[in-house]
């Protein structure tokens, strides 16, 4: 796991050195333990390491391999490269390194563009092609390692984070009209490939994109998933499923203590997390370190679930870890929570991971989570109201239960120069429930979800926030061979007890009854769901900013009236309204952006 950065120039002139400098500096974070940078004519690469496989300097990056002819700088994890070494050396291949960066780059010398269908993992890249010049950039198939571009007509430039891209110059940071309204109505998620910012986009998940020395670019999808029934699973009775589903999530599992370093769990009390734990007991892991957080309660909320994962932590003898945060580190936290977010991320979860995170770190270098259950396998409640309802009604039926506004309500909280030409939200929606691949209106909101929101909510709060103190989170949940056996899972079988019943059935006998029947829990952080003394406070001050009122996003009637009684109107899905604006201001400027 690691922070990358560079540029590749069109222009003739030379790569802007001192600008990949600037920008891996501000990667330091996600890359702790090294630096490196190498510089070649029209392209500059930097890297900022975090040492999980091969510790020792020849897994250094950026990583020029003579024989293959490529530079590389690469971030993330290929669980499987091991065997794909095997496989390259049979090939006829030779390694300096026992690291996952080297295979990455002798795979990309046999199989070309094509490499990254040989990889289990997670995973952003760039390679230059050290003959043709030609740049290829890289992502995982769900979108868990990010990859943000800058592209302008004279050079491209490529980073970890938008803040990287920021720090480099340059950057057109006006304020894209339709990415602001997605945020507002697909429940603060821009699809990619667009960010709030103008001009900062992001490569899509399960994207290669090549970029030849003139600027030229084409793009290719190498994965998308199936939300279909499938001949060969047809005869599956539900008890096959479920075991189908968990030999899939056994080797996920153990796919993911792959590494040098020790791998702990973020062990949250849920279903989702307590599997992995019990998964790993069942494979023979001992003293495995477990991690849950507290908060103080506030509002009549209790802000821990030590309960649960006390329970499962004394079921498997982890060497458990309770980590309580006072309540004087919450404020703070949510200043250091924007300035690590690379886009405006408006759960409060951000707050409690960058805290867990912070903590975590001082233990272990690496754990594992269940993030992304939820999204594979129907957890969450606007699931259930789609079952049933026809295909050519499924975009109106998720939005209406999904989108936090109308294309039509956004004209009730921004001032009109903001309001979007078109309904950007409904769009994208109306595009992407269109495509083949989804039989059901409910196959197609998991599709969404999975591919979409997942990718720019869930999955890039987890590795933001763990990357802001160095700490590597990997999401069994999300291993994409698990995915692709979801996603053709009758979708009854998903929604069944009340959301994930497929996955709760195959935990019988595994987990804790008592994990498997509590009702759904989130992260609790109380004191900003209820927003209320130095919280509110914070957000009034980051609404009534004199640059708030400059830019004037917000109806100043509506800024008011939301102010006045901060915690009753609630979207569709019962995020707080204040907090979701004030979240996106705080974020602006905080980077002095738009």
């Amino acid at each position: 796991m690691c922070g990358l950065a560079g540029e590749l120039r069109f222009d003739g002139a030379g790569a802007d050195v001192g600008a990949v400098v600037r920008m891996s500096a501000c990667l330091v974070h996600r890359g702790p333990d090294g630096d490196g940078l190498w510089a070649r004519g029209p392209v500059a690469l930097g890297h900022r390491r975090l040492s999980i496989i091969d510790l020792s300097p020849a897994g250094a990056q950026p990583m020029v391999d003579v024989a293959a002819g490529v530079s590389v700088v690469f971030n993330g994890c290929v669980y499987n490269y091991r065997e794909l070494r095997a496989e390259l050396t049979a090939a006829g291949h030779r390694f300096a390194s026992t690291s996952d960066t080297e295979v990455v780059a002798k795979a990309y010398a046999q199989w070309g563009t094509a490499f990254v269908e040989h990889f289990l993992g997670m995973f952003a890249i760039a390679v230059h092609e050290h003959a043709t010049g030609r740049l290829v950039l890289a992502r995982d198939r769900l979108g868990i390692k990010p990859l943000y571009v800058d592209a302008q007509p004279h050079r491209i430039r490529f980073a970890s984070t938008v803040q990287a891209l920021l720090a480099g110059g340059g950057v057109d940071t006006s304020l894209d009209r339709d990415a602001l309204a997605q945020y507002l109505t697909f429940h603060s998620v821009v699809p990619a490939p667009r960010t709030v910012l103008t001009g900062v986009r992001k490569l899509p998940p399960a994207t290669v994109r090549v970029v030849e020395p003139d600027g030229t670019t084409r793009d290719t999808t190498y994965w998308v998933p199936q939300f279909t029934r499938s001949p060969e699973f047809a005869d599956l009775s539900p008890r096959e499923w479920e075991q189908g589903l968990l030999e899939r999530l056994r080797i996920a599992v153990e796919r993911r203590m792959v590494a040098d370093v020790p791998v702990g769990v973020l062990l949250s009390g849920g279903l989702d997390s307590s599997l992995v734990v019990a998964l790993l007991a069942e494979a023979g892991q001992r003293d495995l370190a477990t991690f849950s957080i507290g908060f103080d309660a506030a509002g009549g909320e209790s802000g821990d679930e030590y309960e649960y994962s006390s329970l499962v932590a004394r079921r498997f003898g982890t060497a458990h870890h309770r980590l309580h945060v006072d309540s004087a580190r919450l404020l703070p936290g949510i200043d250091d929570a924007v300035a690590a977010m690379g886009e405006p991320m408006v759960s409060h979860d951000c707050v409690a991971f960058l805290l867990l995170s912070e903590e975590v770190s001082r233990h272990v270098k690496v754990v594992q989570s269940g993030q992304g259950a939820d999204e594979v396998l129907g957890g969450y409640d606007w699931y259930p109201p789609l079952a049933g309802v026809p295909r050519e009604r499924a975009v109106a039926e998720y939005a209406r239960v999904f989108f936090d506004r109308s294309h039509r309500g956004l004209a009730d909280v921004l001032n009109p120069e903001w309001l979007p030409d078109s309904d950007a939200a409904g769009d994208f929606t109306r595009q992407a429930f269109a495509a083949p691949g989804a039989e059901t209106a409910v196959d197609a909101a998991l599709r969404n979800d999975t591919t979409v929101m997942l990718v720019d909510d869930p999955v890039k709060r987890v590795d933001t926030m763990t990357m802001a103190h160095g700490l590597e989170a990997r999401v069994p949940f999300l291993d994409h061979e698990l995915v692709e056996f979801a996603g053709r899972i009758p979708p009854q079988l998903k929604l069944a007890d009340g959301g994930k019943g497929v996955l709760k059935r195959a935990a019988r006998g595994l987990v804790p009854d008592e994990v498997i029947d509590r009702p759904k829990g989130y992260f609790p952080v109380p004191a900003i769901r209820q927003l209320q003394g130095p919280y509110l406070d914070r957000v009034r001050e980051a609404l009534t900013d004199p640059a708030a009122r400059r830019r004037g996003l917000f109806r100043p009637e509506v800024v008011d009236r939301l102010l006045a009684d901060p915690n009753t109107e609630r979207t569709p899905l019962g995020s707080n309204v204040l907090w979701q604006l004030a979240l996106l201001e705080m974020w602006l400027q905080r980077h002095g952006v738009g």
